[in-house]
C-alpha cells in the first residue's frame, strides 16, 4: 500500500506541475486535507537536490497561509463544522488541541507545526479559542519551517541515491509510522491528555 503511494508521489515530483501540487497540498493540509506536503516534499527535494531549499520555503509559506485559512475556518465557522466535525476520526484530535491550548496557549502550535499530529486541528482549534493571531502565525512560521527546512536539507544532503533505498523500506517505514500513531493514541486516551 505504501510503495504505491510512494511511487505515485515520486511520478508527481518529476511533473511539470509538481510544485504547483505541492503548494496546493501544502495549503489545504494545514485546514482541512489528511496527506501532508512531506510526502511530496520529500521526493521533489532528492529528485532535484538544487532546488531543495526553495521547495521547502515556499512549502513553509503555503502551509502558514492555510494555517491562516484553518484559524479563520475555527474563528468564524467552527459552528457550522462542529456536527461534521464530531463524527469524524479528527474530533478526539480537536478535543486534545483545546486541552493542550488550556494548558500551554499559542505554544502548542510550535510542537504541532513541527511534528506529524494533525496540524489542522491546531489550526482550527486556535480560531475557536481565538488565540494571539500574530503569535499563531510566529509559531506556525518558526515550527513548519523547522520541519520542512529538515526535510530538505536531509534529502539536498542525500540526493538522488536515497530514492531506491526509501522504495525498498517505505512498506516498514508507513506501517511503523501507524503502529507508532495507534500507541500515541493509546498513551494520550490512558492519561487523559
Amino acid at each position: 500500500m505504501f510503495h504505491k503511494i510512494y511511487t505515485s508521489m515520486l511520478r508527481a515530483a518529476a511533473s511539470p506541475k509538481a510544485e504547483p501540487w505541492l503548494y496546493t497540498l501544502s495549503f489545504c493540509e494545514s485546514s482541512f486535507f489528511p496527506i501532508p506536503p512531506d510526502v511530496m516534499l520529500a521526493p521533489m527535494c532528492a529528485v532535484t537536490p538544487h532546488r531543495a531549499l526553495r521547495f521547502a520555503a515556499l512549502t513553509t509559506l503555503f502551509s502558514v497561509l492555510g494555517g491562516f485559512f484553518g484559524y479563520i475556518i475555527g474563528f468564524f465557522l467552527f459552528d457550522w463544522i462542529q456536527p461534521w466535525l464530531a463524527t469524524t476520526a479528527y474530533w478526539d484530535d480537536f478535543l486534545t488541541a483545546e486541552k493542550w491550548f488550556d494548558k500551554w496557549g499559542v505554544w502548542v502550535v510550535l510542537v504541532a507545526a513541527f511534528s506529524p499530529v494533525p496540524y489542522k486541528m491546531f489550526t482550527i482549534s486556535a480560531g475557536v479559542m481565538a488565540q494571539n493571531l500574530l503569535a499563531f502565525g510566529l509559531t506556525s512560521l518558526v515550527g513548519r519551517g523547522a520541519r520542512f527546512m529538515l526535510v530538505a536539507l536531509l534529502l539536498r544532503w542525500l540526493g538522488p541515491k536515497i530514492l531506491p533505498h526509501i522504495g525498498r523500506w517505505v512498506n516498514a517505514i508507513g506501517w511503523a509510522t501507524v503502529a507508532a500513531l495507534a500507541v500515541a493514541i493509546v498513551i494520550a486516551a490512558l492519561t487523559g491528555e
